[in-house]
């Protein structure tokens, strides 16, 4: 970390201050250095920070600063300033509250970004269409940008990885965790692959149910454009849409099935203007005026090489969406043991994945 970087780190420890207190710290005295060498008398007079804040400022030497100091050290993190006119991400800049300070793990692009979000109990088709989706934008130099969540998001990430794309995920904690843990392999791989970890919040800061609408307005912040597939009426999603309206971006919705609720936000959202999605192309068109639409290679080649008569055939009779086995059956002239039987060999070979209710839908590969 540079000089300029511990002290801001030392100003974001200091507790009560916050971001509201950091930019008046800066209109105050100009830098985190002339801050840091204020007396509590100059921060309640000069720019009105209590003195209770002001005498709560980290020393130099106290554990809680040189342990954080050594921790983000080890993980390479830096600290970019709203003050920064080089590193600061400069669409996130013009929104109306722009984070103080971001901290970073990785290396943000120059990339135009798309914000990808929706549910964290997403279903099959939305996460297969996700993934396919961020796949082919990733590969045209979009950058995708998501909150590492599960569901979408994390369907919206690793279709950027497998396209060798850049993808950035914004926590709702602090940048030292993982949440939730199941990700941190893909935390990881986003790091492995030049892509970039961000948070506001200071180190240690758990991942708490108000951290998040902050979170989504960076989401929505740092990108030109906001894709939502699958939100309810209430949910996060929207909120992050919302955002992203009053920030000036495009918002695009996939449709879903009207007697899904699960749908009925990004459904409403349509209703409302939002753009509709049904393939790449629909956001190239209006994201990147004059870049032709990506070709859209068959995901299933392997699976199709693999495969022969009967199996072949129930294979390509399957869909996104779910299909009972009797309606498999009867769709590919055969008996419901036949078609049980071929539906386990496909599971086994990562083709197919089964639903409760005897249902399944084919996997697509990655």
């Amino acid at each position: 970390m540079t000089p300029k970087e511990q002290a801001w780190l030392r100003l974001h420890l200091t507790p009560g201050l916050g971001r509201a207190g950091i930019i008046r710290l800066m209109e105050a005295f100009g830098s985190p250095e002339a801050a840091l060498i204020a007396s509590p008398r100059e921060w309640q007079k000069r720019a009105r920070i209590r003195a209770a804040v002001a005498e709560a400022l980290p020393a130099e030497n106290s554990p809680l600063y040189l342990q954080t100091l050594e921790e983000l050290t080890q993980l390479e993190v830096g600290i970019l300033s709203l003050w920064d006119e080089k590193r600061y991400p400069a669409l996130l800049r013009t929104i109306y509250d722009p984070p103080a300070l971001l901290y970073i793990r990785g290396t943000l692009t120059e990339q135009p970004g798309l914000a990808v979000v929706g549910a964290r109990k997403a279903t099959v088709a939305a996460r297969q269409n996700t993934h396919h989706l961020c796949r082919q934008l990733a590969a045209q130099g979009i950058a995708i940008v998501s909150g590492l969540a599960r569901g979408i998001d994390r369907s919206a990430h690793e279709g950027a990885l497998a396209a060798g794309g850049h993808t950035v995920a914004v926590l709702g904690c602090g940048i030292d965790r993982i949440y939730p843990a199941e990700n941190k392999q893909l935390f990881n791989d986003i790091l492995d692959q030049g892509g970039a970890i961000l948070s506001e919040y200071p180190p240690g800061a758990p991942p708490l149910a108000r951290h998040f609408p902050g979170r989504n307005r960076i989401i929505s912040g740092i990108c030109r454009a906001v894709l939502v597939v699958e939100a309810a009426q209430r949910s996060g999603s929207l909120i992050t849409a919302e955002f992203a309206l009053e920030q000036g971006r495009e918002v695009f919705a996939l449709p879903g099935p009207i007697c899904n609720p699960a749908s009925h936000g990004t459904n409403q959202l349509l209703k409302d203007g939002a753009h509709l999605v049904t393939e790449a192309a629909d956001i190239l068109q209006i994201f990147m005026p004059g870049r032709s639409a990506p070709e859209c290679v068959p995901a299933d080649d392997g699976m199709v090489k693999k495969l022969s008569g009967t199996a072949l055939k129930v294979y390509q009779a399957l869909q996104d969406t779910p299909l009972h086995v009797d309606e498999l059956a009867r769709k590919c002239g055969l008996t419901p043991m036949e078609v049980s039987a071929i539906l386990l060999h496909l599971e086994l070979e990562d083709g197919a994945i089964q639903l409760p209710g005897m249902r399944f839908v084919r996997k697509r590969s990655t």
